[in-house]
């Protein structure tokens, strides 16, 4: 038996996150920096890798304006509430 085969009857441990913003940091510093800040850790909902952060719904603009006030200039890629394409 491959190792392959010794895995086929593992099951994977997922979370799905509904209406959630991604937050893509460009290195994961930046990530650890917006974690470990007051205003913005309790706006987290998760992380999908070093520099990736999940953001609460209806949260997105409260972060973005913290984000702005130390000194980043985030960028919108989509709105929420649009549709997706």
């Amino acid at each position: 038996m491959t190792g392959f085969d010794a895995n086929v009857n593992r099951r994977l441990s997922a979370k799905l996150h509904r209406r959630v913003c991604l937050v893509l940091t460009e290195d994961s510093l930046l990530a650890e920096e917006v974690l470990a800040r007051k205003k913005l850790s309790p706006e987290v909902a998760g992380r999908l890798s070093d520099k990736v952060i999940l953001i609460r719904p209806g949260r997105i603009e409260a972060v973005l304006d913290e984000l702005r006030k130390m000194g980043h200039t985030p960028q919108v890629v989509g709105k929420p509430g649009e549709p997706r394409v």
